[in-house]
């Protein structure tokens, strides 16, 4: 397929000296699938050095909410930045005790909520788990294989996506015992539904075998899993997670990194399932693209942190959290509403390409965190792997940035205002790509 908007063979030169400059003095470490190579962006349309224009599904990993430069969110970033850039959390400011009361509001718990204030996903989820151990006062936790919680040693220690990600950092933090997450499409447990599996797994097999419930501090787990495959679990896992915590006095803690802040179509991912956390995370797309990060408690909870419990630096940015608070604005005016009407016709559409291409095996997602998995074929379900792969780098020479995620999940995660009109056409170039990706 040859887009009208890619202008030269990519990288372009531009590009190719940008490339060859980073390799001289930047960590070999970042995960980079294609040379894509930024200029400017404009809602879900990027562009790069070259001057090609892209459509931006990947969205910086799920973080640019609002899409590129949103006037309303850079405005209110400018007008901050006017004030003043930093304040250390030892001291008080207006925007700050904004954004905690606006968490407040949004009632994540359902009961009143305290926040702390972070720079990132891990970072929260970092305090989430200190959080968790200083008020119960017990050693232990329970994460899923396939999670990713972040890359720093607690987060770490849950995050089971890739072993790449852990190979070479052993020993992590004690004490996480992994569990599978369910997943009917591929179910490692005996039982039609996995839900109900895994739940028994956890009481009747490691509560009884091997791991005491009374020293168990919390359980994190993703609403809907992200870098494991776009996993949605089953309808009553989540509810029955909840009442497995409370049973046995367990903090329940949602990471909602990438899923919340509408991007599945309400403003958090727990909301489809009406189940509440005691501890959630938050990060990527609270700030549009600003370092931002917040763990939200029970005030019941975060209210036992005595003073020095803890802390970090840069902790509510006055920046960050008035371009977090600008955020929620648009997301809760009708961006979020977007996210679940587009995303319902992107699902459509995506179920309409299967028809035509035996090799995708699963559309799954909420609002516009969406997972496309290829497979070999439909008898076995396979994973494509290298499919998989081949499809990701064809649609960036073909003007659409995507990510993959899982063992073979092609996953979709656009800024919350991408249209109708950008969604046939992402899923034209998808198509396209699909087919030359099977050409080898």
């Amino acid at each position: 397929m040859k887009n009208p908007h890619i202008k030269t063979e990519l990288p372009g030169p531009k590009a190719r000296l940008m490339l060859a400059r980073d390799s001289a003095v930047v960590s070999p470490s970042y995960p980079r699938d294609y040379p894509f190579v930024m200029s400017h962006g404009r809602g879900t349309e990027v562009w790069d050095v070259d001057g090609n224009r892209f459509l931006d599904f990947v969205a910086g990993i799920a973080v640019c909410s609002t899409g590129h430069a949103h006037p309303q969110v850079v405005a209110a970033i400018t007008e901050a930045a006017n004030k003043f850039l930093h304040i250390s959390s030892d001291y008080w400011h207006e925007t700050q005790i904004r954004l905690a009361e606006k968490m407040n509001e949004l009632s994540p718990m359902g009961e009143p909520a305290m926040s702390f204030f972070a720079q990132s996903g891990t970072e929260s989820v970092e305090g989430a788990l200190k959080l968790a151990r200083y008020v119960t006062g017990r050693p232990r936790f329970i994460g899923f294989l396939g999670g990713f919680h972040g890359r720093t040693m607690g987060s770490l220690s849950f995050t089971s996506s890739k072993y790449t990600q852990q190979k070479g950092f052993f020993p992590t933090m004690p004490g996480v015992t992994h569990v599978p997450y369910p997943n009917n499409y591929r179910p490692l447990l005996a039982g039609a539904d996995q839900g109900e599996a895994v739940l028994s797994y956890i009481e009747n097999v490691l509560f009884t075998s091997n791991v005491p419930p009374s020293e168990v501090a919390a359980i994190l787990i993703e609403p809907i899993q992200g870098e494991g495959g776009y996993l949605v679990p089953p309808d009553g896992f989540l509810a029955g997670l909840r009442a497995l915590c409370d049973r046995h006095g367990i903090l329940l803690i949602f990471d909602e990194v990438q899923s919340g802040i509408g991007r599945t179509g309400k403003m958090f991912a727990s909301e489809h399932f009406g189940v509440k956390p005691d501890i959630m995370t938050l990060a990527k797309g609270l700030g549009s693209g600003l370092p931002i990060g917040m763990v939200v408690a029970k005030k019941s909870i975060m209210s036992k942190w005595a003073r020095g419990a803890h802390g970090n630096t840069y902790g509510g940015n006055p920046v960050c959290c008035a371009s977090a608070l600008a955020t929620i604005a648009l997301v809760e005016g009708g961006f979020m509403q977007n996210a679940a009407t587009v995303g319902a016709h992107f699902q459509a559409r995506l179920r309409e390409l299967a028809t035509r291409h035996a090799v995708v095996g699963e559309i799954r997602g909420k609002g516009l965190m969406i997972g496309m998995e290829l497979i070999t074929d439909q008898a076995s379900r396979k994973p494509a792997a290298e499919l998989c792969d081949r499809l990701v780098t064809r649609a960036y020479h073909n003007g659409l940035m995507l990510l993959s995620c899982g063992k073979s999940t092609v996953r979709f995660m656009p800024p919350l205002v991408v249209t109708i009109a950008e969604i046939d056409e992402a899923v034209e170039i998808l198509e396209a790509s699909l087919v030359e990706a099977l050409a080898g």
